[in-house]
């Protein structure tokens, strides 16, 4: 539990320094993380947040052949533009590092080093795909082919991006290179390998042992584990001339794989940050590490990372990986390659000072539990309808009605029965806020902090202070003195999720202290009586809707441009099925269940074997998924399944039920019909 610690680490996943900001970046890691600092300390506890920019990426090496240039103006250029619109957005970090830094080469050379000399690693010669013309050996990441799981033909050497499936180069199916088109050759080449399959044990402990994560954390990991043939050995040097060397005799030409040196980058900006102290922050176990990241990165923060601090020893593991899931942008995915994208610098170029509205509406629409989609409708709607005619309406009327009614000054509170019921909610509140931003839960915890907003405008509209001034001036201050106080408070509620709006209401209140949640614990006056108030001004502006359609217009542009991005299917629909009538429709008992567990079935392509929990029993459930999902990217998801299909037996396993699935008649692949993230494991689907 968290009170076993004395302080918090709190890193964020590096961006790849080959490109901007946009949204689902915001929402997948750094919003959230930004949140639960600044949560945790306005509870008073000493935390440290730092990230920095990957710039070893394969991304970045491309991107600089794309363009002509050397992968230092890459990184050079999009460093400082990403550290910057972060810090734009709010997102305090203590320090922002990068990994091409003297510092942090230094700190990867002596971590390799150190396994090295401990005889970690192993020296594997592998047969690895060559560009002839090009004469280099090929990251995965410069060949592409057809990927051999949903025949995407643009799918990348470790990953395909159609279906997610993890892939290895020699999987390809035609491989080219992405250097200078021609087919590459398999070539010897030697490597250094961490055998994770060694450490299988200790890894299984450790996960284990935080039966409190994410479930779509926690069953993905283990999920590695449980594979077919469970762990692997991982290369960890690749054959490039841009990253960490690695630092052996005879591994001239080589480099760090970025997934080794990248996570050290944490390490790095500690020393960076710390000094002298930093083995307080990575080595005393009173030390709490926790890492934002998104669903893609699971696996290195999970398995890859902690195995290599094992295997050093000496250094802490993460507590918590409160990883989310990916959000998408008006029904498709997010893609800087078609420029499908909200970009940060561009919205606030187009939304000046309205940081945090795009702040709410991500927090309220956060992928926690599932993909989510972001749309400039819902962004309207959330702003206007609940930002400026809930927590901005309140905050206004308070401001006008003291300097319209008490002179510009704090009044004192009332003591009547209704008064100490409001300000009591101040407390419950709060409270709730901070039990559900403990779990992660940010969604949650914006709407109970909503939900104080409500109340203080439910008991303005109740008390009518505008009419009790015409016949009791005391009562008419007391009401707002009430009012004032859950304005006060409700700049610390906010402050986490919209830290620019809760100073602008500080502002307001005269210059008010910022509040800590033991303040809110009690019930007030939390600005002292007699305080002068600044001058009222609006808190949020009505979001109109020509702003809105500009925005859509921009992503139709892109459309335009990327026909391959249009959602109409070009392929005919599959006719309806001959009708049924209700009392054919009504035996069956659909139920929403999560994935616990997921493997592939030996000597059968098709099938995964799942374990899903249905909120009434767990049961084993064989779904013929196997080609179009990996095993860990089904762990964790929410699906809808047919509970009461008689049991069939399969490869001498007996499924219980079916998962329901759709197909996509563009791409042919399957897809998860899912339920919404905030129904419960068990409910009917009717």
């Amino acid at each position: 539990m968290a009170s076993e610690f004395k302080r918090t680490l709190v890193t964020a996943a590096l961006p790849y320094a080959n490109g901007p900001i946009h949204l689902g970046h915001l929402a997948g890691c750094y919003l959230p993380s930004d949140i639960y600092v600044r949560f945790k300390r306005l509870k008073g506890e000493e935390v440290a947040f730092v990230c920095g920019s990957d710039e070893h990426g394969m991304a970045i090496t491309m991107k600089a052949r794309k363009e002509g240039v050397s992968p230092r103006e890459i990184v050079d250029r999009y460093h400082f533009m990403m550290r910057d619109a972060l810090a734009d957005f709010g997102i305090a970090f203590d320090h922002y590092s990068r990994t091409s830094s003297e510092s942090h080469h230094k700190v990867a050379s002596d971590f390799f080093k150190m396994l090295y000399d401990k005889g970690v690693f192993e020296a594997r010669q592998t047969d690895q795909y060559y560009d002839p013309e090009a004469e280099q050996f090929l990251a995965d990441r410069y060949i592409t082919g057809t990927c051999p799981r949903c025949s995407h033909d643009a799918a990348y050497g470790d990953q395909c991006e159609q279906c997610g499936a993890t892939l290895n180069p020699t999987d390809l199916i035609n491989p080219q290179s992405t250097l200078s088109g021609a087919t590459p050759v398999l070539k010897a080449t030697t490597n250094w390998f961490l055998p994770l399959d060694k450490f299988s044990d200790d890894l299984r402990t450790y996960i284990t042992s935080h039966p409190e994560w994410k479930p779509n954390v926690y069953g993905q990991t283990l999920s590695w584990l449980d594979a077919g043939d469970g762990l692997q050995p991982r290369s960890m040097t690749r054959d490039l001339d841009w990253g960490v060397p690695v630092p052996v005799q005879g591994a001239e030409g080589k480099v760090l794989y970025v997934w080794f040196d990248a996570p050290l980058g944490y390490i790095t900006a500690v020393q960076e940050l710390k000094g002298a102290d930093w083995e307080t922050w990575w080595k005393d176990p009173s030390t709490r590490l926790v890492h934002f990241i998104g669903k893609d990165n699971i696996v290195f923060h999970c398995v890859v990372f902690p195995a290599i601090l094992m295997q050093h020893g000496g250094y802490i593991l993460p507590d918590q990986v409160p990883a989310n899931e990916f959000l998408n942008l008006e029904g498709q995915k997010l893609s800087t390659s078609r420029n499908w994208a909200v970009w940060l610098h561009e919205y606030l170029a187009d939304f000046p000072g309205q940081q945090d509205v795009l702040r709410y509406v991500l927090t309220a629409t956060m992928p926690e539990t599932k993909d989510n989609d972001f749309t400039w409708a819902d962004f309207q709607q959330r702003n206007n309808s609940e930002l400026v005619a809930v927590l901005g309406n309140l905050v206004n009327r308070v401001m006008v009605l003291n300097h319209k009614f008490c002179g510009g000054r704090v009044p004192a509170p009332g003591s009547a029965p209704q008064d100490r019921e409001a300000l009591a909610a101040v407390a419950i509140q709060s409270a709730r806020v901070s039990e559900a931003l403990e779990a992660f839960k940010f969604r949650e915890a914006l709407g109970h902090a909503m939900d104080l907003a409500r109340v203080g405008n439910k008991y303005l509209a109740d008390e009518a202070p505008w009419q009790t001034v015409k016949t009791d001036q005391a009562r008419t201050e007391a009401i707002l003195g009430v009012a004032t106080q859950l304005v006060a408070a409700l700049a610390a509620v906010f402050e986490a999720f919209m830290p620019f709006s809760a100073e602008r209401i500080r502002v307001m209140l005269g210059g008010a202290p910022a509040l800590t949640f033991a303040d809110l614990a009690g019930t007030g006056p939390w600005v002292p009586v007699g305080t002068a108030l600044g001058a009222s001004a609006l808190l949020f502006q009505k979001i109109e809707d020509e702003q809105v359609e500009a925005q859509r217009a921009k992503l139709r542009a892109a459309s335009a441009s990327n026909p391959t991005s249009m959602t109409e299917p070009s392929t005919p629909l599959a006719p309806l099925a001959p009708e049924i009538t209700f009392d054919q429709f009504a035996p069956l008992d659909l139920r929403v269940a999560l994935v616990l567990e997921a493997e592939r079935v030996p000597k059968a392509d098709r099938l995964l074997k799942l374990t899903l929990d249905t909120g009434i029993d767990r049961r084993t459930v064989l779904s013929g998924i196997a080609e179009h999902f990996a095993p860990e990217d089904v762990v964790g998801r929410r699906v809808i399944l047919l509970a009461n299909l008689a049991p069939r037996e399969m490869r001498g396993i007996e499924s219980q039920g079916m998962i329901l699935m759709a197909d996509n008649p563009e791409t042919g692949k399957l897809a998860f019909v899912q339920p919404d993230g905030e129904l419960p494991v068990g409910a009917t689907v009717r």
